[in-house]
Formats: C-alpha cells, sequence, structure tokens
C-alpha cells in the first residue's frame, strides 16, 4: 500500500512541477489526435453531408458500411497501415512506418467512419426539418450541403469532440505504427502500457491522471455545447 501511496505522490509531483518527460509526451498525444481529428473532421462531415443531400444507388449500404467501421477493432486498422508502410508494402518508399505521421494515419482511418456516421446522423434530422424550405427556395446540392453544415455546427462540434475522445484514447494502432519509441512516437496511452509493464508506476499514474481530466473535460464540453444548442432552440 506504501508503494502505491508512494507513487502517486511522484506522480502529482511529475504533473506539478511539468516533468519535461512528462509534458513531451502529453504535448506530442495532443499533437497527433488534434492533427487526425482535424482531417476527419474534415473527410467525415463532408461525406455525411453527401450522404445527406444526394441521393444514389448504393447510397444506404455506404451508411450502413460507415456505421460497422465505427467498431472497427484498433489493432486492425494499425496492422492495414502498418502493411501499407512497411518496406515492402506499396507506400514503403516514403518511409513513413514508426513516425507521427504514421499515427496520424492510423488514427485519421479509426475516426473517420466515426465522424461520418454521426455527422450523417445530425444532417439527416435537420434536412428533414429544412427539407420544404429548401425546396422552396431551388437550392442546389452545394449551397444545401453548406447550409446544413452551418446551420449544424454546434452538433458537429459535439461529433469532433467525440473522435477526439477515440483519438486520445486508442492505443493499439499506434503501438503498431509508431512503435511506441521514446521522445520520437510515444504518447499518452503507450506509454501507460510500457511504464505499467515495466513496473514504474509513477509514470504511468501521472499519464493517467492526464488522461482522465483530458476525458472529463470532453465530456463537460459536448453537455456544455448540447445545453447550448438547447437553450438557442428554445429562445
Amino acid at each position: 500500500m506504501g508503494e502505491i501511496s508512494n507513487a502517486f505522490a511522484i506522480a502529482f509531483d511529475l504533473i506539478l512541477r511539468a516533468d519535461a518527460e512528462l509534458s513531451a509526451i502529453v504535448f506530442l498525444s495532443l499533437k497527433v489526435s488534434m492533427i487526425a481529428v482535424f482531417i476527419a473532421c474534415i473527410l467525415g462531415f463532408s461525406l455525411g453531408a453527401a450522404l445527406t443531400t444526394f441521393r444514389f444507388f448504393g447510397r444506404r449500404g455506404i451508411i450502413i458500411l460507415l456505421n460497422a467501421l465505427m467498431g472497427l477493432p484498433p489493432v486492425v486498422v494499425g496492422l492495414v497501415v502498418y502493411l501499407m508502410l512497411t518496406r515492402a508494402g506499396p507506400l514503403g518508399i516514403l518511409g513513413l512506418l514508426y513516425t507521427p505521421t504514421a499515427m496520424i494515419i492510423a488514427q485519421v482511418l479509426l475516426i473517420t467512419p466515426l465522424v461520418a456516421a454521426l455527422s450523417c446522423q445530425v444532417l439527416q434530422e435537420l434536412n428533414g426539418e429544412y427539407d420544404e424550405f429548401f425546396r422552396s427556395l431551388n437550392l442546389a446540392p452545394g449551397a444545401r450541403m453548406k447550409a446544413l453544415l452551418w446551420d449544424g455546427k454546434s452538433a458537429l462540434v459535439t461529433v469532433a469532440l467525440a473522435g477526439f475522445g477515440r483519438a486520445i484514447s486508442e492505443v493499439g494502432a499506434v503501438m503498431i505504427v509508431g512503435g511506441n519509441i521514446n521522445h520520437v512516437t510515444r504518447i499518452m496511452t503507450t506509454a501507460i502500457a510500457l511504464e505499467t509493464s515495466k513496473g514504474t508506476l509513477a509514470l504511468a499514474l501521472a499519464l493517467g491522471i492526464i488522461l482522465i481530466v483530458i476525458s472529463i473535460t470532453i465530456n463537460a464540453s459536448v453537455m456544455l455545447v448540447r445545453a447550448s444548442s438547447e437553450a438557442r432552440a428554445d429562445v
């Protein structure tokens, strides 16, 4: 019990004095996840708006596929990206394996279906409310997509936050393609796994505490955005 208490004390000390190694790991984690979420939102929001606006053969199949991919195991994504980026793979010449870029690619592939599926649900509800109005204005598909994305921006923020929560807590895919290399590709989740296996609990606990704080912050932000949207809708 004393050993665990001591580990917690050291963990809080690392956080309070902004330990250099701890800060580097947290910064890289946030950088990788934020870039991945930004790219995934551009792709996912565009796809969600297109699936809402256009009617074509196979549309329902794409929506079903996106919903299925929301539960795609991260290690499978990591394996696919690894096979693409390894020296024997089609993109091996780029030398991206075991770099932050490879981790971003893996997270984009993992998050984009989630963002696209959720944004499609949000925008379909909005499109149902505005359909008659859009028809009266005879809006072109592109203009309808822009209007839906603009009016649904509050709900889409919650989708983006959900994507970030998935990205920042992911470990399987980034472990495979990043390699968990110290000062290069080591992020919070992979560092926690490594430090725990080594028995050095202080750093693992410090990172775990920060990860929990980030998770709580994300969930609180989602609730605030929803409450703000509902308040505006009631006015």
